[in-house]
């Protein structure tokens, strides 16, 4: 009698369903398959590889000086210029060093997977081509919801309000007036795309619409918001097939002068027990999993992050945007002491894209990590270079664990890849970005800087501790200054690593 063949979901019912956290865990743990984070570093998911077995980083810019024991750097080779981090990701899987290693360990073990943090069609192909499944939903999918207008569409079908706003097409300052009439004047404009404030313009008069108006006008659409006094927070979550789960709210850095040249960027995170009202924090976890509800809707799942405007003195909470990916505020969220305690958020993400079949109570997750007690104080400070010039990098700071002395300076104690490897305020985490031969430009990202406790103080400024950390590490890079006129000048294009 012939044999018939096995269909996919009848193997997968074969196959032992995983019965919540601790299953999902050792699941991980006895992992077989290669998983690799492919992007310009490896921050986004700092950690992933002592979670999960065989998992790899494949990282463009080398921040540990080849000695992270699961980071593989390939050799530079020629290539255009990179304008963006999809540039960057579609150069190393074009590389033959990449290529080869992931053949190498994928000889006789189940296909590769592979995670971004952004990627484009070009990067589909590529990773099909070398044998990798993207565990994401597909990038036309997080283009069109990466989009502000059509976030804020979605905002409002969850029931998740947004700063009063208009969304138009704006063609002259005469459009941008008679269409936000009852916005006000004093205005904020963002276009569909953009990142750290590049594309947040701020407008109160026809000079300051002039000076972005080729930006704006070039558009067809963009979010027209009425300008509100207020405080930038951020929440990661995950949308899975047995719902969406939901990190605690954290504190947004935004637009401080010592750390990011753009007035509305994004430059750190903070998380404490204390940082925000019970009614606020309730808030923002119905309705990012509302809106969480709502990406399952449009067919997206996974992990998403959605940035809130507090609004000063009437405690509004706003949609901001959102981030459909991991983001740089993830490795807050990965290593806080509710992720430790159960499991990373990026393990949930990863486990919809395993074929394998598990449960989980998320309801029951949720109110875990909505626990205060499950909540420790940790802070990032995302440092750029701010003037208005370019220098040719001497000298830069080493990644690890470094000490500030009583008299502000600091001084490298040793090498760690972990930020939990930092045990008190007075010593703090640094993963360095830009090194030595690279350029200082403004917006250059520096580094990241992670400390235990608070970078803001109680009406959000930063704190002295805070500049004592910028200043110290600002000094330890070393540069000469580059002449951008001459003819053999570098081309410089900014943007931004995570």
């Amino acid at each position: 009698m012939a044999k018939t063949k096995s269909t996919a979901k009848e193997v997968l019912e074969t196959i032992p369903k995983l019965k919540g956290v601790s299953d999902i865990r050792r699941f991980f743990y006895k992992n077989e398959t290669p998983i690799y984070f492919i992007s310009a570093t490896n921050f986004n998911l700092l950690g992933a590889d002592e979670w999960i077995k065989g998992f790899k980083f494949i990282s463009y810019i080398e921040c540990f000086d080849g000695m992270h024991p699961n980071v593989f750097s390939p050799s530079d080779m020629p290539h255009d210029e990179f304008r963006s981090i999809e540039d960057i990701n579609n150069y190393l899987l074009e590389h033959k060093e990449v290529i080869d290693y992931v053949k190498k360990r994928s000889r006789g073990r189940k296909k590769g997977k592979a995670l971004f943090l952004m990627f484009d069609e070009k990067t589909e192909k590529l990773a099909k081509k070398i044998g990798l499944d993207v565990c994401f939903p597909s990038a036309s999918l997080r283009q069109s919801l990466d989009n502000k207008v059509n976030t804020t569409r979605v905002g409002d079908k969850a029931g998740v309000p947004s700063v009063p706003n208009v969304l138009a097409n704006v063609d002259s300052w005469e459009t941008l007036q008679k269409v936000s009439k009852k916005l006000g004047n004093d205005l904020v404009i963002q276009t569909p795309f953009g990142d750290s404030g590049h594309t947040t313009f701020f407008i109160s008069n026809k000079a300051e619409f002039d000076k972005h108006a080729e930006e704006i006008i070039a558009e067809k659409e963009v979010k027209i918001m009425k300008r509100i006094k207020c405080r930038g927070s951020a929440i990661e979550a995950c949308v899975t097939k047995h719902g969406t789960i939901v990190a605690p709210l954290m504190t947004e850095l935004v637009g401080f002068k010592e750390l990011t040249p753009y007035k509305g960027g994004w430059c750190g995170n903070e998380i404490f027990p204390d940082a925000f009202t019970p009614a606020l924090r309730a808030k923002a976890r119905k309705y990012t999993e509302a809106f969480g509800n709502a990406l399952r809707e449009e067919g997206y799942n996974g992990y998403f992050e959605l940035d809130f405007l507090i609004e000063e003195g009437t405690d509004r909470l706003y949609l901001g945007e959102l981030n459909p990916r991991v983001t740089g505020a993830s490795s807050i969220t990965n290593h806080a002491v509710f992720a430790l305690s159960d499991a990373p958020l990026f393990l949930f993400h990863i486990m919809e894209w395993m074929d394998t079949e598990y449960e989980l109570n998320v309801k029951a997750l949720n109110q875990r990590w909505n626990n205060q007690d499950n909540i420790d104080s940790w802070s990032q400070l995302v440092i750029k270079h701010v003037d208005d010039n370019v220098n040719l990098i001497t000298k830069a700071p080493r990644s690890g664990i470094w000490v500030m002395n009583e008299d502000g300076s600091i001084q490298f104690d040793r090498m760690d890849t972990h930020r939990r490897a930092v045990e008190q305020e007075e010593e703090a985490f640094f993963l360095r970005i830009s090194k030595e031969g690279d350029y200082e430009y403004e917006g250059a990202d520096l580094g990241i800087l992670v400390m235990r406790g608070r970078s803001m103080t109680k009406d959000f400024k930063l704190t002295a501790r805070s500049k004592k950390w910028i200043n110290a590490i600002k000094d330890k890079f070393e540069s000469i200054p580059v002449d951008v006129s001459q003819p053999a000048a570098p081309e410089i294009g900014g943007f931004k690593m995570m």
